[in-house]
Protein backbone atom coordinates (compact mmCIF):
# COMPACT_ATOMS: atom_id res chain seq x y z
CA UNK A 1 0.00 0.00 0.00
CA UNK A 2 3.07 2.21 1.08
CA UNK A 3 4.53 1.14 -2.25
CA UNK A 4 1.41 2.40 -4.51
CA UNK A 5 1.24 5.40 -2.39
CA UNK A 6 4.55 6.52 -3.75
CA UNK A 7 4.43 5.52 -7.25
CA UNK A 8 1.05 7.96 -7.22
CA UNK A 9 2.39 10.91 -5.77
CA UNK A 10 5.82 10.84 -7.83
CA UNK A 11 3.67 10.05 -11.47
CA UNK A 12 1.40 13.56 -9.96
CA UNK A 13 4.55 15.86 -9.39
CA UNK A 14 5.91 14.70 -12.45
CA UNK A 15 2.26 15.97 -14.19
CA UNK A 16 2.47 19.16 -12.17
CA UNK A 17 5.95 19.53 -13.71
CA UNK A 18 5.50 19.53 -16.99
CA UNK A 19 2.43 21.81 -16.73
CA UNK A 20 4.59 24.69 -15.23
CA UNK A 21 7.02 24.01 -17.70
CA UNK A 22 4.45 24.00 -20.98
CA UNK A 23 3.11 27.13 -19.23
CA UNK A 24 -0.50 26.27 -18.53
CA UNK A 25 -1.45 27.32 -15.44
CA UNK A 26 -4.34 29.37 -14.44
CA UNK A 27 -3.87 31.13 -11.49
CA UNK A 28 -4.86 34.44 -10.96
CA UNK A 29 -1.73 37.32 -10.54
CA UNK A 30 -1.10 38.05 -6.95
CA UNK A 31 -1.40 42.46 -6.47
CA UNK A 32 2.04 43.74 -7.70
CA UNK A 33 3.06 40.67 -9.23
CA UNK A 34 2.67 37.26 -11.39
CA UNK A 35 0.57 34.59 -10.79
CA UNK A 36 0.98 33.13 -7.18
CA UNK A 37 3.38 36.18 -5.88
CA UNK A 38 6.59 35.44 -7.86
CA UNK A 39 8.38 37.90 -9.27
CA UNK A 40 7.37 38.23 -13.14
CA UNK A 41 9.97 36.77 -15.86
CA UNK A 42 12.04 39.38 -17.66
CA UNK A 43 10.93 40.05 -21.79
CA UNK A 44 13.35 38.50 -23.97
CA UNK A 45 14.54 40.90 -26.91
CA UNK A 46 12.16 38.85 -28.93
CA UNK A 47 9.34 38.22 -26.90
CA UNK A 48 5.97 39.69 -26.73
CA UNK A 49 7.27 42.31 -23.89
CA UNK A 50 8.76 44.49 -26.88
CA UNK A 51 5.11 45.28 -27.97
CA UNK A 52 4.82 48.43 -25.83
CA UNK A 53 2.21 51.09 -26.25
CA UNK A 54 4.59 53.23 -27.62
CA UNK A 55 6.13 51.00 -30.07
CA UNK A 56 3.59 52.04 -33.03
CA UNK A 57 2.42 48.29 -33.21
CA UNK A 58 -1.32 48.72 -34.84
CA UNK A 59 -3.94 50.52 -33.26
CA UNK A 60 -1.03 52.93 -31.26
CA UNK A 61 -1.90 56.61 -31.65
CA UNK A 62 1.67 57.64 -31.95
CA UNK A 63 2.43 60.16 -35.39
CA UNK A 64 5.24 59.23 -37.15
CA UNK A 65 8.24 61.93 -36.89
CA UNK A 66 9.77 64.99 -38.96
CA UNK A 67 6.70 65.50 -40.68
CA UNK A 68 5.51 69.44 -41.54
CA UNK A 69 1.97 68.05 -42.06
CA UNK A 70 1.07 64.91 -40.43
CA UNK A 71 -0.48 62.29 -42.95
CA UNK A 72 -3.88 61.70 -41.02
CA UNK A 73 -4.35 58.48 -38.91
CA UNK A 74 -5.92 55.14 -39.70
CA UNK A 75 -9.59 55.20 -38.05
CA UNK A 76 -11.56 52.04 -37.60
CA UNK A 77 -10.78 48.76 -36.20
CA UNK A 78 -7.18 46.42 -36.96
CA UNK A 79 -3.87 47.44 -38.39
CA UNK A 80 -3.09 47.65 -41.97
CA UNK A 81 -2.66 45.25 -44.49
CA UNK A 82 0.93 45.13 -45.01
CA UNK A 83 0.11 44.57 -48.90
CA UNK A 84 -1.62 47.26 -49.55
CA UNK A 85 -1.88 50.81 -48.24
CA UNK A 86 -4.52 51.92 -45.29
CA UNK A 87 -7.07 54.09 -46.39
CA UNK A 88 -6.92 57.20 -43.99
CA UNK A 89 -9.12 59.07 -45.40
CA UNK A 90 -12.71 58.04 -46.73
CA UNK A 91 -16.15 58.25 -46.99
CA UNK A 92 -18.32 58.69 -43.54
CA UNK A 93 -15.24 60.48 -42.14
CA UNK A 94 -15.48 63.48 -40.20
CA UNK A 95 -12.46 65.74 -38.79
CA UNK A 96 -9.87 68.53 -39.38
CA UNK A 97 -7.65 66.28 -41.71
CA UNK A 98 -10.42 66.26 -43.94
CA UNK A 99 -11.03 70.11 -43.31
CA UNK A 100 -7.30 70.33 -44.77
CA UNK A 101 -7.49 68.08 -47.63
CA UNK A 102 -10.67 69.70 -49.08
CA UNK A 103 -8.19 73.33 -48.93
CA UNK A 104 -5.65 72.07 -50.24
CA UNK A 105 -7.84 70.27 -53.10
CA UNK A 106 -9.60 73.71 -53.35
CA UNK A 107 -6.16 75.12 -53.96
CA UNK A 108 -5.81 72.83 -57.17
CA UNK A 109 -9.42 73.01 -58.63
CA UNK A 110 -10.73 69.77 -57.84
CA UNK A 111 -13.37 71.00 -55.04
CA UNK A 112 -15.08 73.54 -55.38
CA UNK A 113 -16.83 74.32 -52.25
CA UNK A 114 -16.08 75.47 -48.45
CA UNK A 115 -14.52 73.08 -46.48
CA UNK A 116 -16.54 71.38 -44.02
CA UNK A 117 -14.52 68.78 -42.39
CA UNK A 118 -16.86 65.82 -43.78
CA UNK A 119 -15.63 63.43 -46.07
CA UNK A 120 -18.70 62.97 -48.45
CA UNK A 121 -19.43 62.30 -52.10
CA UNK A 122 -17.87 65.42 -53.40
CA UNK A 123 -14.89 65.09 -51.43
CA UNK A 124 -14.03 61.53 -52.99
CA UNK A 125 -14.78 62.84 -56.77
CA UNK A 126 -12.14 65.75 -55.72
CA UNK A 127 -9.49 63.21 -54.82
CA UNK A 128 -10.04 60.46 -57.62
CA UNK A 129 -9.80 63.55 -59.64
CA UNK A 130 -6.30 64.72 -58.15
CA UNK A 131 -5.36 60.87 -58.05
CA UNK A 132 -6.11 60.51 -61.76
CA UNK A 133 -3.90 63.54 -62.09
CA UNK A 134 -0.91 62.25 -60.76
CA UNK A 135 -1.07 58.84 -61.72
CA UNK A 136 -2.23 57.23 -58.40
CA UNK A 137 -4.99 54.70 -58.16
CA UNK A 138 -8.33 56.83 -58.40
CA UNK A 139 -9.85 55.27 -55.31
CA UNK A 140 -11.47 58.69 -53.62
CA UNK A 141 -9.77 57.18 -50.59
CA UNK A 142 -6.54 59.42 -49.34
CA UNK A 143 -3.93 56.53 -48.33
CA UNK A 144 -0.48 57.54 -47.00
CA UNK A 145 0.51 58.07 -51.18
CA UNK A 146 -2.21 59.90 -51.98
CA UNK A 147 -1.73 62.30 -49.17
CA UNK A 148 2.04 62.94 -48.99
CA UNK A 149 1.61 64.16 -52.85
CA UNK A 150 -1.67 66.22 -51.80
CA UNK A 151 0.99 68.09 -49.42
CA UNK A 152 3.88 68.45 -51.66
CA UNK A 153 1.21 69.45 -54.34
CA UNK A 154 0.16 72.27 -51.92
CA UNK A 155 0.70 75.08 -49.45
CA UNK A 156 -0.45 75.04 -45.59
CA UNK A 157 -3.75 76.59 -45.82
CA UNK A 158 -4.76 79.64 -44.33
CA UNK A 159 -7.28 80.16 -41.77
CA UNK A 160 -9.27 81.66 -44.25
CA UNK A 161 -9.19 79.01 -46.42
CA UNK A 162 -9.98 76.39 -43.78
CA UNK A 163 -13.05 78.43 -42.98
CA UNK A 164 -14.50 80.78 -46.22
CA UNK A 165 -16.38 83.27 -45.59
CA UNK A 166 -18.91 81.48 -48.11
CA UNK A 167 -20.22 78.03 -48.90
CA UNK A 168 -19.89 78.84 -52.97
CA UNK A 169 -16.80 80.20 -54.03
CA UNK A 170 -16.74 83.70 -54.90
CA UNK A 171 -16.59 84.37 -58.76
CA UNK A 172 -14.18 86.70 -60.48
CA UNK A 173 -15.53 90.18 -60.29
CA UNK A 174 -17.31 92.00 -62.81
CA UNK A 175 -15.68 94.65 -64.50
CA UNK A 176 -18.22 96.79 -63.02
CA UNK A 177 -17.00 95.74 -59.86
CA UNK A 178 -13.18 96.74 -59.69
CA UNK A 179 -13.19 100.46 -59.36
CA UNK A 180 -15.14 102.47 -56.27
CA UNK A 181 -17.58 100.52 -53.27
CA UNK A 182 -19.52 98.11 -55.31
CA UNK A 183 -22.27 95.46 -54.02
CA UNK A 184 -20.85 92.31 -56.87
CA UNK A 185 -23.92 90.05 -56.68
CA UNK A 186 -22.98 86.70 -59.17
CA UNK A 187 -26.28 84.98 -60.29
CA UNK A 188 -23.73 82.52 -61.43
CA UNK A 189 -21.88 82.04 -58.18
CA UNK A 190 -24.75 82.79 -55.91
CA UNK A 191 -22.39 85.74 -54.02
CA UNK A 192 -21.94 88.82 -53.14
CA UNK A 193 -18.77 90.42 -52.74
CA UNK A 194 -18.33 93.85 -50.70
CA UNK A 195 -15.61 95.53 -53.05
CA UNK A 196 -13.92 98.82 -52.22
CA UNK A 197 -11.37 99.72 -55.26
CA UNK A 198 -11.37 96.23 -56.29
CA UNK A 199 -10.87 94.27 -53.39
CA UNK A 200 -13.46 92.27 -51.13
CA UNK A 201 -14.22 93.15 -48.11
CA UNK A 202 -16.73 90.48 -47.67
CA UNK A 203 -18.50 88.06 -49.82
CA UNK A 204 -21.72 86.14 -48.13
CA UNK A 205 -23.60 83.71 -50.25
CA UNK A 206 -27.26 84.67 -51.75
CA UNK A 207 -30.12 84.23 -53.01
CA UNK A 208 -32.22 85.44 -55.66
CA UNK A 209 -35.59 85.79 -56.87
CA UNK A 210 -38.30 82.63 -58.19
CA UNK A 211 -38.93 82.28 -62.11
CA UNK A 212 -42.14 84.29 -61.81
CA UNK A 213 -40.42 87.52 -59.82
CA UNK A 214 -36.96 87.62 -61.05
CA UNK A 215 -33.89 89.36 -59.48
CA UNK A 216 -33.23 92.45 -62.06
CA UNK A 217 -29.50 92.36 -63.73
CA UNK A 218 -27.94 95.28 -64.31
CA UNK A 219 -25.84 98.60 -62.56
CA UNK A 220 -27.78 100.56 -59.89
CA UNK A 221 -27.17 102.55 -56.52
CA UNK A 222 -27.97 101.86 -53.35
CA UNK A 223 -31.29 103.82 -52.87
CA UNK A 224 -32.15 103.77 -49.33
CA UNK A 225 -31.18 101.43 -46.16
CA UNK A 226 -33.43 100.12 -43.82
CA UNK A 227 -32.16 98.31 -40.30
CA UNK A 228 -35.50 96.72 -39.80
CA UNK A 229 -38.45 97.22 -42.47
CA UNK A 230 -41.57 94.84 -43.31
CA UNK A 231 -42.58 94.16 -46.66
CA UNK A 232 -45.59 96.19 -47.47
CA UNK A 233 -46.69 93.48 -50.16
CA UNK A 234 -45.24 90.24 -48.56
CA UNK A 235 -45.58 91.40 -45.07
CA UNK A 236 -42.41 89.54 -44.40
CA UNK A 237 -39.23 91.24 -42.54
CA UNK A 238 -36.27 92.44 -44.13
CA UNK A 239 -33.78 93.03 -41.55
CA UNK A 240 -30.73 94.98 -42.72
CA UNK A 241 -32.69 96.47 -46.48
CA UNK A 242 -30.06 97.78 -49.28
CA UNK A 243 -32.77 98.70 -51.71
CA UNK A 244 -31.14 98.72 -55.21
CA UNK A 245 -33.89 98.51 -57.48
CA UNK A 246 -37.87 99.64 -56.87
CA UNK A 247 -38.81 97.27 -54.38
CA UNK A 248 -36.08 95.10 -54.81
CA UNK A 249 -33.14 95.14 -52.06
CA UNK A 250 -30.33 93.18 -50.41
CA UNK A 251 -31.70 91.79 -47.19
CA UNK A 252 -31.36 89.31 -43.84
CA UNK A 253 -33.90 86.30 -45.10
CA UNK A 254 -34.40 84.09 -42.09
CA UNK A 255 -36.31 81.66 -44.61
CA UNK A 256 -32.77 81.31 -46.77
CA UNK A 257 -30.92 80.65 -43.53
CA UNK A 258 -33.72 77.86 -42.78
CA UNK A 259 -34.50 76.30 -46.08
CA UNK A 260 -31.42 77.29 -48.17
CA UNK A 261 -31.93 77.30 -51.68
CA UNK A 262 -34.88 75.07 -51.68
CA UNK A 263 -37.10 78.77 -51.60
CA UNK A 264 -36.78 82.13 -53.40
CA UNK A 265 -37.05 85.54 -53.16
CA UNK A 266 -39.75 87.75 -54.98
CA UNK A 267 -37.02 89.62 -56.74
CA UNK A 268 -34.33 90.59 -53.84
CA UNK A 269 -31.05 89.54 -53.15
CA UNK A 270 -31.28 87.07 -49.33
CA UNK A 271 -28.58 86.46 -47.19
CA UNK A 272 -28.55 84.03 -44.39
CA UNK A 273 -25.44 85.01 -42.83
CA UNK A 274 -26.99 88.04 -40.68
CA UNK A 275 -23.82 88.47 -38.56
CA UNK A 276 -21.82 89.36 -41.90
CA UNK A 277 -24.42 91.42 -43.49
CA UNK A 278 -24.84 93.60 -40.96
CA UNK A 279 -21.37 94.53 -40.67
CA UNK A 280 -21.49 95.30 -44.26
CA UNK A 281 -24.79 97.15 -43.99
CA UNK A 282 -22.84 99.76 -41.05
CA UNK A 283 -20.41 100.35 -44.13
CA UNK A 284 -22.35 100.53 -47.23
CA UNK A 285 -23.55 104.20 -47.83
CA UNK A 286 -26.35 105.28 -49.77
CA UNK A 287 -24.90 106.43 -53.27
CA UNK A 288 -22.92 102.86 -53.17
CA UNK A 289 -22.77 100.93 -56.59
CA UNK A 290 -25.05 97.89 -56.63
CA UNK A 291 -24.04 95.27 -60.06
CA UNK A 292 -26.14 92.28 -60.26
CA UNK A 293 -24.40 89.81 -63.27
CA UNK A 294 -23.97 86.25 -64.43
Amino acid sequence: MNGRSTAIRRALLAAAAVALAAGCTAQAAAPGGSAGGSPAPAASAAGAGSASPSSGAPGSSAAPSGQSSAAPSVSGSGGPSASASPAVLAKGTENEQVREAQARLRQLGHFHRSPTAFYGAMTAEAVSAFQGRRGLPATGDVDAATWAALVAATRQPTGDELRPPTTNEVDTPDQRCTTGRVLCISKESRTLAWMVDGKVVSAMDVRFGAVNTPTREGTFKVDRKERTWKSTLYHSDMPYSMFFSGGQAVHYSADFAARGYNGGSHGCVNVRDEARLAQVFAQVRVGDKVVVHW
